[in-house]
């Protein structure tokens, strides 16, 4: 019988702050796979990938062929023959392009991957699943707030120590959340006594939903592996898909799929950089695209690494040595350029801050100050970009943009600016589209908070497009604030004030983060008195 670890309390909905690492992992939720998008399939989403090897697939160096040593390294039954897998080996073999494209990019990362799994004593089968969670995507962003080649939801993030802020997300970051992701599967395996099927369906649904279904089938006496379980759909077939797709790197030609030939070398150095630079001073210095820079160091956000570190960026092994001598010879002055700006009489931190596309808390941190007071005539210290918007191709912005922009056949785009108590439902329902598609399209979840005055791309079947902005009077919303009562529950308020459990979370920042609400707690809610009075 396998032992169900006691549940740990502190780790609530995503509530991990003060809780020690090595806590039970029973309630971290589930982490949502990104599912494979259309330009995924096509083969068009623009990203560069790495040059192509001297070699081909038919005359492979085996002595020198990474997926060759992957193979090695296989340790979990890939004899197992069900429907459940040959569905999803059935998918892949009938899209030979989508794999070769997801293999390609994967040569920047795997290397690594395989290396971290080895040290570990790991099935090397494991070092494939960024194809099932992210495509090998460093930018995929799922509908469950997943983010990063791992797929990374922000309370497990967080229990792991990948940070999130204005300049950086580390659940992106290649070091950090390799390393965080095998651990957690380690974590996962000891748990379920080894078994890695198991530990691979809790990754994606959470230990405790598995354990939980482990408990049912041995109350009602029927067999508690993988295969036997009811769990959630997406992980009935999570599991068959690592397993079709370790499957097909074993014998690809039997599958009709061409591998891109990956070196058995690593890709990339680490090197210190001793503090914050920009990204374009960085590329040049290593002689490499930005685009290139970006995507191994997926994680920055914006135009510069983070000032607050770890100062170090990858780089390809080849420009290696160019980069430490160009690092070691750029002036300190030239690593970021710095803005003076001289504070005005009525002037306050947000309104600089938003003028010069940057937050109140980056303006804090470079200058030193302890809250938001500023005085008439001193000078500000303001961080902005060496060279113009478009040599960032790959910063959080560009993306947002070159996403929001693109054609979507049949239909036309509409810009829409937030307004106080907008929900990605209600603008959706108001351009009859899916909720889904609109978060989609300007890089959301269905979950995230809208903000006051963000601008939204929504692709509309209707004839209708230009700029919208709503008047005040276009609905009747007013913010309410309302005392939680005993016998409350989140779903009981949606449907009184006739919002939804999203809508309430994303108003609610506690809420967002903790499992329940309690008698007393005070929620604020925008609500539309048409409809609810």
């Amino acid at each position: 019988m396998k032992k169900i670890p006691t549940l740990a309390l502190c780790l609530g909905l995503g509530v991990l702050g003060g809780c020690a690492s090595n806590q039970s992992l029973d309630e971290l939720p589930p982490m949502p796979a990104a599912e494979p998008s259309v330009d995924d399939v096509n083969l068009a989403n623009g990203m560069d990938e790495p040059i192509p090897l001297e070699s081909t697939p038919n005359e492979p160096n085996q002595n020198n062929d990474l997926w060759e040593r992957l193979r090695k390294g296989y340790g979990l039954d890939l004899t197992v023959e069900n429907d459940r897998i040959r569905v999803q080996r059935d998918w892949y073999a009938r899209h030979p392009q989508y794999f070769t494209r997801v293999t390609t990019r994967s040569e920047r990362y795997l290397h690594y991957i395989i290396e971290q799994a080895e040290a570990r004593n790991m099935p090397l089968e494991l070092a494939l699943l960024p194809i099932v969670e992210s495509a090998f995507d460093p930018f995929a962003y799922s509908h469950g707030r997943a983010a990063g080649p791992w797929q990374f939801i922000p309370s497990t993030g967080d229990y792991f120590g990948m940070k999130r802020t204005w300049w950086e997300d580390q659940r992106r970051d290649i070091l950090k959340s390799t390393n965080a992701a095998l651990d957690y599967l380690q974590k996962l395996s000891n748990r379920f006594d080894g078994d890695w099927l198991l530990a691979l369906a809790s990754y994606n649904a959470g230990g405790g939903t598995v354990s939980r279904a482990i408990r049912r089938n041995e109350e009602a006496g029927r067999p508690t592996d993988f295969w036997h379980l009811d769990l959630p759909r997406e992980t009935t077939a999570y599991v068959p898909k690592l397993l079709a797709i370790a499957q097909i790197v074993q014998a690809p030609e039997t599958y009709g799929v061409t591998l891109h030939p990956i070196q058995n070398e690593a890709y990339f150095s680490t090197v210190e950089t001793g503090g914050q630079i920009d990204l374009t001073q960085a590329a040049r210095l290593a002689d490499i695209s930005v685009e290139e820079l970006y995507l191994l160091n997926p994680s920055f956000n914006r135009w510069a690494t983070s000032p607050d570190g770890p100062h170090r960026l990858l780089v390809p092994v080849d420009r290696e040595e160019r980069f430490r001598t160009g690092l070691a010879e750029l002036p300190e002055g030239q690593r970021m350029q710095w803005a003076r700006y001289e504070i005005r009489p009525g002037d306050n931190l947000g309104a600089i801050a938003r003028k010069h596309r940057t937050t109140p808390q980056v303006l804090r941190s470079i200058n030193k100050l302890n809250g938001n007071t500023i005085i008439a005539g001193r000078t500000l210290l303001i961080p902005g970009p060496s060279s113009g918007k478009g040599d960032y191709s790959l910063s959080e912005e560009a993306r947002l943009a070159a996403n929001q922009s693109r054609e979507r056949k049949g239909r036309q785009r509409v810009n829409y600016t937030v307004q106080s108590g907008d929900t990605l439902w209600e603008i959706s329902r108001r351009y009859d589209v899916g909720v889904k598609e609109l978060a989609k399209w300007n890089n959301m979840a269905p979950g995230d908070r809208l903000r006051i005055g963000q601008s939204l791309a929504v692709w509309s079947e209707s004839s209708q497009g230009g700029t919208v902005t709503p008047s005040k009077d276009d609905k009747m919303v007013r913010k309410l604030r309302y005392a939680v009562r005993s016998g409350d529950s989140l779903y009981a308020i949606a449907d009184r004030f006739n919002v939804s459990v999203n809508d309430i979370k994303s108003w609610n920042d506690r809420v967002a983060s903790n499992r329940y609400i309690k008698p007393g707690q005070r929620l604020t809610l925008y609500v539309d008195i048409r409809k609810t009075f």
